[in-house]
């Protein structure tokens, strides 16, 4: 017997039912970022291992999937090197290409091969899968679609005030309720700074962003164990709990950066942020929060995680200010901002609320029966017409039992099935059956068009 074929672990099939709502959330993203000037670019999903190693860190470089160099790849291997079983070694020898590990490195390269044409600010945006080789669980997965958004070439805070606009905009659209977190690099750097620990600014982000997730007494152990002092730790106590307005919290933390010029800046950078944004009318809410601190220490001003409020799920868009984006290529100096939309926990959201719009995942929206050679040649035309009009139509292939054919028709949900049998011809007329109502009427090809785009 032969053995049924699977598919790799963290790899997922998706049904007509999933791409519609998968389509749905792209689409919907892209229109909004088209809306706000930016562009689609693609890159492709093999870089050069050149391009990734080293850029995401010891740890990132093991999740990188390697493809192994055509033809004999082996030819230059000698048995000695095959025997000292150094796969490290072994796999730099055999390979020179790998599957993108994210949109960023590889975006940072577009940027530095394709200087010379691009107008600055340039504003791209970029939907398409990476791959990383960690190990599978609930909601990871080896394959997974990144919704990339950045502008690059301007450090002006308008490209973070729009950003946060894309943001308000497409949740709006969703019908998701969002919470929209803000915070800045810059503040943290002077927190570190007035407690006396500067040094120690990357440990503290790190452990303090991890608050919502372990809670404070855990955070204080993790930086006790980073060496932090006692009284450093409880310095950093009213700034992760600080409360109140936006306003309220820049002013408090306006006072306690007072000595730090960095952190002054940082505080003046929010503000304006948050003050631009308030005559934007936005639908959700923006607030302050001095605990988020982002995972990826490249980030170097204002930083954004998005919280749906009403499903219980972590961060669904993040994002942040980066000074240096192409420097890992040899080209410093080149300022960008970006976020990310999460279109897996997206899709876990609008399930979880069952917010997908009918029209966004019905398929086919009327079914013409076939009764024989004759019947479909007459229906064939009111087909190409309510085509013409917009309507998902399908005619039967396979003149079989009616009953197939509306078992069909019941399987898919297709809500209108037409009729056309000798005394429908000879009226020049269809019968048009609303599969959800059961009502029957007995209508002309213009009238089934009215009747179904209703």
């Amino acid at each position: 017997m032969a053995q049924k074929p699977n598919i790799p672990k963290g790899t997922r099939d998706f049904s007509p039912l999933e791409m519609a709502k998968r389509n749905y959330i792209f689409n919907t993203i892209k229109d909004v970022y088209a809306l706000y000037g930016f562009q689609q670019i693609e890159t492709p999903a093999m870089e050069t291992l050149g391009t990734l190693m080293g850029k995401y860190g010891e740890e990132g470089d093991k999740l990188l999937f390697k493809v192994l160099n055509s033809g004999d790849y082996l030819s230059k291997i000698d048995d000695k090197e095959l025997m000292e079983r150094n796969a490290l070694h072994l796999a730099a020898r055999l390979c020179e290409k790998g599957l993108r590990y994210d949109l960023t490195v590889p975006f940072a390269r577009y940027v530095v091969m394709h200087r010379e044409e691009l107008q600055l600010p340039f504003k791209r945006y970029q939907i398409q899968p990476v791959w990383r080789a960690d190990r599978p669980q609930k909601g990871r997965y080896r394959e997974f679609y990144q919704c990339d958004a950045d502008v690059v070439g301007s450090d002006s805070l308008l490209n973070e005030v729009e950003l946060m606009q894309i943001v308000d905009t497409v949740f709006t659209r969703f019908g998701i309720r969002v919470q929209i977190k803000i915070n800045n690099r810059k503040i943290l750097s002077g927190i570190a700074e007035v407690i006396g620990a500067a040094d120690k600014i990357v440990d503290i982000t790190v452990a303090i962003d991890k608050l919502d997730k372990i809670g404070i007494d855990n955070v204080n152990q993790e930086l006790r164990e980073n060496g932090l002092s006692e009284e450093q730790i409880e310095k950093l106590q009213p700034i992760i709990s600080l409360a109140g307005t936006n306003e309220e919290k820049l002013a408090v933390i306006a006072e306690v950066l007072k000595d730090s010029e960095t952190g002054l800046k940082g505080v003046e950078e929010t503000k304006f942020i948050i003050d631009m944004l308030k005559t934007s009318g936005l639908k959700n809410e923006i607030q302050l929060d001095l605990t988020l601190a982002r995972g990826l220490n490249y980030y170097t001003g204002a930083i954004f995680e998005v919280k749906a409020l009403d499903v219980q799920i972590g961060s669904i868009t993040g994002g942040g200010r980066y000074d240096n984006l192409t420097g890992i290529f040899g080209m410093p100096g080149l300022s960008g901002v970006g976020i990310s939309f999460g279109a897996d926990r997206i899709f876990d959201v609008l399930n979880q609320l069952d917010l997908y719009p009918k029209e966004a995942v019905n398929g086919t929206q009327l079914l013409f029966i076939n009764f024989g050679e004759k019947e479909t040649a007459y229906c064939l035309p009111v087909a190409s017409k309510a085509r013409q009009a917009g309507i998902r139509t399908e005619v039967f292939p396979d003149s079989v039992k009616m009953k197939k054919q509306m078992s069909y028709a019941n399987a898919k949900q297709i809500p209108f099935v037409a009729l056309a049998g000798e005394n429908e011809i000879g009226e020049g007329k269809l019968t048009l059956k609303n599969m959800i109502t059961g009502e029957q009427q007995l209508v002309t090809p213009e009238e089934l068009i009215d009747e179904v785009t209703k």
